[in-house]
């Protein structure tokens, strides 16, 4: 397909206008016009990129990708080297962040959810496109059995807080690093909070206020938007793609 259709399929699945992000989401490098070979991943690293030119990819989509607020806008080393490999090869880039966070199928926080068998019930902060949701464990586990769990999904051991006795049963959710909203999941009065980070002061909210909370790791928590993006260009678009996971340990 050309590369304004995907494009507008991408815009359109996403519904990423509306949403206000820290970065462009969308085609943030032109490659070249028609693409038959799609790589998928979770973040537009020199290595993602390489493996993307070994597969003579036509285009690379990520959930991180470049030109962050607050950044330097100079075109300078790792970022120059990066956009080089891409312009060099013809790698379109698109890049879509908190879109693909919050998508009710594809996006991070709904595919780990179904991962750890939790059925969401609703947004944690009001309005449309509330980044962190909540929802229900389909089966109560104790807090050690819930870090079990995320465990075996994830393939790795999670940072736990576990501060309460009884089961959880309501958990709040933000992929990647959403660990600020541990005291918006206390408000809510939910039993648990699952992110992908943890900061200093993170704790002391888990044990102050009541909340057992797992963060489980940025990249860890974040490899399922991308991948299920990818299959459903497979599948409804007859796209050639690839997932590619570069392995981070944060």
């Amino acid at each position: 397909m050309h590369r304004k259709e995907l494009a507008q399929i991408l815009e359109q699945t996403l519904m990423a206008q509306p949403i206000k992000d820290f970065c462009p989401n969308g085609l943030q490098v032109e490659g070249r016009a028609h693409i038959k070979k799609v790589v998928t991943g979770v973040t537009a690293s020199q290595a993602l990129v390489d493996q993307a030119v070994a597969l003579e990819a036509d285009a690379l989509i990520v959930h991180h990708g470049y030109f962050w607020k607050g950044e330097s806008q100079a075109i300078t080393g790792m970022k120059k080297r990066r956009i080089e490999a891409l312009l060099s090869a013809g790698i379109n880039l698109f890049a879509y962040h908190l879109p693909l966070d919050i998508h009710p199928q594809l996006g991070n926080n709904a595919q780990l959810a179904q991962l750890l068998d939790i059925e969401i019930q609703g947004p944690m902060e009001s309005g449309p496109s509330s980044v962190p949701v909540w929802g229900r464990l389909r089966t109560p586990l104790s807090g050690q059995a819930f870090a079990d769990k995320i465990a075996k999904v994830l393939s790795r051991t999670p940072l736990a807080s576990l501060v309460r006795d009884e089961v959880i049963e309501t958990v709040g959710l933000c992929t990647g690093g959403g660990q600020g909203y541990i005291d918006l999941a206390a408000s809510l009065g939910l039993d648990a909070y699952l992110t992908g980070e943890a900061s200093e002061q993170t704790i002391h909210s888990s044990r102050e206020q009541g909340v057992d909370f797992f963060a489980a790791g940025h990249h860890a928590t974040e490899r399922f938007g991308a991948k299920a993006l990818g299959e459903f260009l497979a599948r409804e678009h007859h796209l050639d793609v690839t997932f590619i996971d570069i392995d981070n340990p944060v």
